[in-house]
């Protein structure tokens, strides 16, 4: 399923260059004829449209089509027509960058979500509980690009305190100890705006499957035989209360990656979504195409292992095929 849904997805971005308003092809057409007029035969204006756009103007459609599959399954994206860079090597620039933003979003989420949901479950029914909850709900909410612009509008443009956009100072070295600490400064607010609209939805989990865990039989039983609330706490309800989290932390990540065309666009941070945007103003396609399909097989693939690993970790939950 997951195959066919990227194949979806490659048909889908090559009809797309052909149906989205203003046709890329008879934009460059019209450009490569303006620039170089009677200069540029016919034969090599569909050359560097093939070249550009990875597709052959001058062949049938469904030899294009065929074409345009088997070269992105090798990983021939094509080339920016903006830029004149291949795809491949422009994603390949902003992809790590993305990576690292959501990553560090997720770990603090999870991080935050789980300790803060199962002091809940602890202290379930008390003023922290009914607090905690209430805050949890309430962030939940809020989406993520409605925060981001408050952090920008005071953090940015009132106090100054962090800077309006870039993933570092320009000057530095890469590498070097003020490098690394101009990354983590330039990426702080993007990280707080997917962490604190993030965390209440994990905590909020997390202290239900809790209280669901502590009133179970072995847990009952655990009691009776003497384990210590250190131990039962830690190998019996910890370790039940978190695998349910695990399915929702594969999708969550292929999801943010969908949701950092806004994020990184907010915050100028130059990254996969921020990439496909830019590129979609500017109407550079194939580029706007090549972040869609990484973005998709972001999505597609967390969804594939969540479901893929899930039974493995939980013995609990069985197949179709194994229950009968």
């Amino acid at each position: 399923m997951a195959f066919v849904v990227i194949y979806t997805t490659i048909t889908l971005t090559f009809f797309l260059i052909r149906l989205m308003p203003g046709s890329p092809i008879d934009r460059m057409r019209a450009e490569l004829y303006q620039r170089y007029g009677a200069t540029m035969s016919e034969a090599e204006i569909n050359r560097q449209v093939r070249l550009y756009l990875n597709v052959k103007p001058d062949e049938p459609l469904h030899v294009q089509y065929f074409d345009y599959v088997i070269k992105t399954f090798q990983g021939d994206l094509g080339y920016s027509y903006i830029q004149g860079v291949e795809v491949s090597v422009l994603l390949a620039d902003v992809l790590p960058w993305t990576v690292f933003l959501l990553s560090v979003a997720i770990t603090f989420q999870y991080v935050i979500g789980i300790l803060l949901g199962a002091m809940m479950a602890y202290t379930e029914g008390s003023r922290f509980d009914l607090s905690a909850s209430a805050l949890s709900t309430f962030v939940v909410s809020v989406p993520f690009y409605v925060f981001a612009f408050i952090l920008v509008f005071f953090f940015v443009f009132q106090w100054g305190i962090f800077p309006q956009g870039g993933k570092f100072a320009a000057g530095l070295n890469p590498g070097s100890l003020a490098w690394y600490r101009s990354v983590l400064y330039h990426a702080t607010l993007p990280v707080v705006s997917l962490v604190a609209t993030g965390f209440g939805g994990i905590a909020l989990s997390m202290r239900a499957n809790s209280i669901q865990t502590l009133g179970s039989d072995y847990i009952r039983g655990a009691r009776l035989r003497g384990l210590s609330d250190h131990r039962i706490s830690y190998r019996y309800v910890a370790r039940n209360a978190i695998l349910p989290l695990y399915t929702g932390l594969l999708i969550q990540i292929g999801f943010l990656f969908g949701g950092s065309v806004i994020l990184e666009q907010i915050f100028s941070y130059r990254g996969v979504g921020y990439l496909m945007l830019d590129s979609a103003l500017r109407r550079d396609y194939p580029v706007m195409m090549g972040a869609f399909l990484v973005i998709t097989i972001a999505v597609v693939v967390g969804v594939f292992v969540a479901d893929l690993t899930y039974g493995r970790l939980d013995p609990r939950i069985e197949t179709g095929g194994e229950g009968r």
